[in-house]
């Protein structure tokens, strides 16, 4: 089970030369997901949705300041990243493909995702299950595309069967059938009981995969729905904002008044 209960994160920053000053990110942010459960966390750019991702991770920089209560099976998270966690195993699926070594083929780098968990190496089902071809083993990140890349990462994030699984806009740049696939394998994850926070500005793309959703506005919680109510006119949704964000999408006319 993963909890978190009021964090708030802020940065240090020099106003001057000796002033320094608290920028805000995020504000007052209460969330749960239990295993088995997609929760989709969505916003737009800078609403701080990966700084959330990144205070699970321990990620924060130097300069952040992370309040309020963050935990996973019972022991606390944040800055820096706790040693251990008694065996639980918590996978991220970044959006950027910088994440992979420019140095080595893509083979090794599964397998070494593989071996930090102590799981077996089997590629050629890894990559299969994403569509990617075996000869992709053999290639170094610059010879992937864009799509091909993320791909690659959320293989590596899949190994050794984590308990938690976040995925930071994982379906970005990838082909309608790319990006099925690799929904589906985030599905597939929740079907065996692992806990899957999906980070996403795509509110439409992640409604049949997630169980929840929660949406950030400028660093704040504004709305918490079950994604089956995003429907129709949204009339099921208990909130205007919720209810507004969905009848503004272009499938439902532009018209967040309807």
């Amino acid at each position: 089970m993963l909890v978190l209960r009021d964090v708030t994160i802020t940065f240090r920053r020099y106003a001057g030369l000796l002033r320094q000053v608290e920028v805000p990110g995020v504000r007052g942010v209460s969330l749960r997901l239990a295993p088995g459960e997609v929760l989709a966390l969505v916003g737009g750019s800078g609403a701080g949705k990966s700084l959330i991702a990144h205070a699970i991770l321990g990620l924060l920089p130097r300069n952040a300041r992370l309040r309020g209560t963050l935990e996973f099976d019972g022991q606390v998270l944040g800055q820096p990243y706790p040693p251990g966690l008694r065996g639980r195993r918590i996978a991220f699926l970044p959006q950027q493909a910088s994440h992979l070594d420019p140095t080595a083929r893509v083979g090794r780098q599964l397998a070494w995702a593989a071996r930090r968990v102590g799981a077996r190496a089997d590629l050629g089902a890894r990559l299969a299950a994403l569509g990617l071809p075996q000869g992709t083993t053999r290639l170094y990140p610059h010879q992937l595309s864009g799509g091909m890349a993320r791909r690659v990462l959320a293989a590596a994030a899949g190994a050794g069967q984590p308990d938690l699984l976040i995925a930071d806009e994982p379906t970005v740049g990838l082909d309608p059938a790319s990006a099925a696939r690799l929904l589906d394998r985030l599905r597939a994850e929740a079907t065996r009981g692992a806990a899957v926070l999906l980070i996403s500005h795509d509110l439409p793309a992640i409604l049949p995969l997630a169980h929840r959703v929660a949406v950030l506005v400028e660093g704040g919680m504004r709305a918490e729905e079950r994604a089956a109510d995003f429907a129709g006119q949204g009339d099921a949704l208990s909130s205007a904002y919720a209810r507004a964000l969905w009848r503004a999408l272009p499938q439902n006319g532009f018209d967040p008044d309807a």
